[in-house]
């Protein structure tokens, strides 16, 4: 007998058990369902959805090489050039010591100490002036570099958006020249103070309104307005964004920072209290002038926010000083009575 005939003949029964649909042979294909699982369990990913290839992760990775997030805009001056600024300005007050000896040397003006150069019209307005200059040198050349545009473009002068604005701004000025008389109405300063001390003469005199309505509201101004007012309010900026984590403001159409209101505040504030401290020495630290000066330099900072440009706020300074300094002339008949200051 051949193995065949010892093997079992399947009857009916078992061939329906096997195939329960009824159909009769052997059927090798498998029907898969529409939506079966990948391999990896642990991945629950669909095999009929696409998977990224490696070229196009790949892709995906030099793409975001090729095409890096845009760095925040460059909000100027801030901090770190302010600090730069202080640093040129001691250079310039080292330069302007070293010039003060070499006139005592020879005598100029004839002062021969450096207690009566304190004092001597010539030397704290030329000590001023070598102070300025220097310092504003050395800015012109040092700042393009790390700006990459103009010192002028860089603090925002805009001496067209100035023009434009015409009498407005001498109508400001004279709005601080009332709160000025009003101020000596109300607070009076004192009698004696030091800045009186310098209309010793009508030469000093008309030296210090000279100076008064030119080098120095420029000066002045470029260093509050221009650096410490906009370094002040990005600071105040960054800070709240750090902590909120917010994303940085974007430039206007002028590359100037759009600080916020609460930023542009606190920044004036902070800029006009030590603006006013830089001449309370002269008013001998009276406090009807210092809270006159405060809020002149609010203004100014006022100025200087609306119509976002630096040249705005130097006119007002200039033609404020300009009014203050020329009531004394009327006061004093062309600097001819000095006594009836």
């Amino acid at each position: 007998m051949s193995q065949s005939e010892n093997l079992p003949i399947p009857d009916e029964n078992s061939a329906e058990e096997l195939n329960p649909e009824g159909d009769r042979g052997f059927n090798p294909s498998v029907e898969t369902p529409e939506e079966t699982w990948a391999l990896a369990p642990e991945l629950f990913i669909p095999q009929h959805e696409s998977v990224p290839s490696l070229s196009q992760t790949e892709f995906t990775i030099s793409e975001s090489f090729s095409h890096p997030k845009p760095d925040p805009p460059q909000r100027i001056p801030h901090i770190g050039h302010l600090c730069i600024l202080a640093t040129l300005g001691l250079f310039g007050l080292l330069c302007s010591i070293v010039l003060v000896f070499a006139a005592l040397l020879i005598h100029l003006f004839g002062v021969t100490s450096m207690t009566k150069a304190t004092t001597e019209v010539h030397y704290m307005l030329g000590t001023e002036a070598v102070i300025y200059l220097i310092t504003f040198a050395l800015s012109l050349f040092i700042f393009p570099l790390f700006w990459n545009k103009s010192f002028f473009d860089g603090i925002h002068w805009r001496g067209a958006t100035a023009l434009k604005l015409g009498w407005r701004l001498p109508a400001v000025s004279l709005a601080c020249f009332a709160l000025a008389a009003l101020d000596e109405t109300l607070i009076p300063g004192p009698d004696n103070a030091p800045i009186d001390d310098i209309f010793r003469t009508p030469g000093a005199a008309w030296l210090l309104f000279a100076f008064g309505v030119t080098i120095a509201p420029f000066f002045e101004e470029i260093v509050f307005r221009g650096f410490l007012l906009p370094a002040l309010a990005t600071a105040c900026d960054w800070l709240a964004e750090l902590v909120t984590h917010q994303s940085t403001r974007p430039l206007d159409q002028n590359g100037h920072p759009n600080w916020s209101l609460p930023a542009m505040l606190i920044a004036s504030i902070l800029t006009s209290l030590p603006f006013a401290l830089m001449h309370a020495e002269q008013t001998a630290h009276a406090i009807g002038p210092f809270f006159l000066l405060v809020t002149v330099s609010l203004i100014l900072c006022a100025v200087r926010l609306k119509t976002r440009s630096l040249a705005a706020s130097t006119i007002v300074h200039a033609c404020y000083n300009f009014l203050i300094f020329s009531l004394m002339l009327i006061g004093t008949s062309g600097f001819r009575h000095l006594d009836k200051m």
